[in-house]
């Protein structure tokens, strides 16, 4: 008999490996999309809130009684805040009205106590991170919190380690790329990290907005990619990891985050359309028996109310 689960908890990971019928290359590469929006918030960060929580609990840093505080654009908290309720940890989440409003309620309904910072016209700027940063750290001085510090924390990376090892399974090891947005850059490093432990000729390319490309060295600025381009280059990446970086702008990633819910029927958010346009340009770089493996980092009902409006303005989108 089936273990039963013993909370939601259990249900983060093992997600399945869909390969693309529709949207597809030219040269007849497949591209494998692995769906994150089955995790329980329908996020991959479900994976990083439970192994930073869990690591917290297990060296002392986080206690029973004890709260948490992080700084998000909306994935994140949802998913510590998932993570919390079933711990029974109180959560303050430093976030901002440049991001989607149903991450914002859904955070509000699994309990987090929500402090918002107002942002440039709803724009993701190298400021608005800094700001997010700065007040998440006074909440955590002043209540004495447990800071998760997404954008340092290293606990993390031990989860895409994992999802990595689902992957190399799911594929039977025969796999020629990966590639991955940037927000902290732990997914693109566990994940690669561990893909190249077990294979290191596996081509690594990690996706950044065009309108801030800071990775590629360009200037900081702004755009309307949720949960990746900091605006800065962030602490936990490594430019050594990546083979490529491949640059999407806001405009590209939403056209193909439609497409994809068009032509698949799979609903995702606007850094799975900008990990897809990425997948199809490396696949112009290989043979055309390669598989490539990106991501669904989550689903696209977290979005609704940005998508209606972009619909609104332009019914041909």
């Amino acid at each position: 008999m089936t273990a039963q689960p013993r909370s939601i908890l259990d249900r983060i990971g093992n997600t399945s490996l869909f390969a693309l019928r529709h949207i597809v290359p030219p040269n007849g590469a497949r591209i494998l999309l692995k769906l994150e929006s089955e995790n329980p918030t329908g996020s991959m960060k479900d994976r990083m809130a439970f192994a930073m929580i869990e690591a917290a609990e297990a060296d002392g840093r986080l206690r029973h009684g004890g709260t948490v505080v992080e700084y998000t654009g909306g994935s994140t908290g949802v998913s510590l805040a998932l993570v919390c309720a079933v711990k029974g940890y109180p959560l303050d989440v430093v976030t901002s009205d440049a991001f989607s409003q149903e991450k914002l309620d859904h955070m509000r309904l699994l309990g987090a106590t929500l402090h918002i910072v107002k942002s440039d016209g709803g724009r993701m700027t190298e400021k608005l991170t800094r700001d997010m940063i700065e007040q998440a750290r006074i909440i955590a001085e002043e209540k004495g919190s447990f800071w998760t510090d997404q954008m340092k924390n290293r606990d993390q990376i031990a989860a895409y380690h994992r999802m990595a090892n689902e992957i190399w399974e799911q594929t039977d090891g025969r796999i020629d790329g990966l590639v991955q947005s940037v927000g902290t850059a732990a997914s693109l490093r566990g994940i690669a990290e561990r893909l190249r432990h077990h294979h290191d000729g596996i081509r690594i390319v990690a996706v950044e907005p065009a309108e801030s490309a800071v990775l590629s060295g360009s200037p900081s600025g702004a755009h309307k990619i949720d949960g990746i381009g900091a605006g800065y280059v962030v602490p936990l990446w490594q430019p050594t990891l990546a083979d490529l970086i491949e640059r999407v702008s806001t405009e590209e990633a939403m056209a193909m985050a439609f497409r994809l819910a068009r032509e698949e029927g799979l609903f995702a958010g606007t850094s799975t359309g900008a990990n897809v346009v990425a997948a199809l340009k490396l696949a112009e770089r290989l043979e055309p028996d390669a598989t490539i493996v990106t991501v669904m980092c989550d689903t696209g009902m977290k979005y609704l109310k940005t998508f209606e409006a972009r619909l609104a303005a332009n019914p041909r989108a």
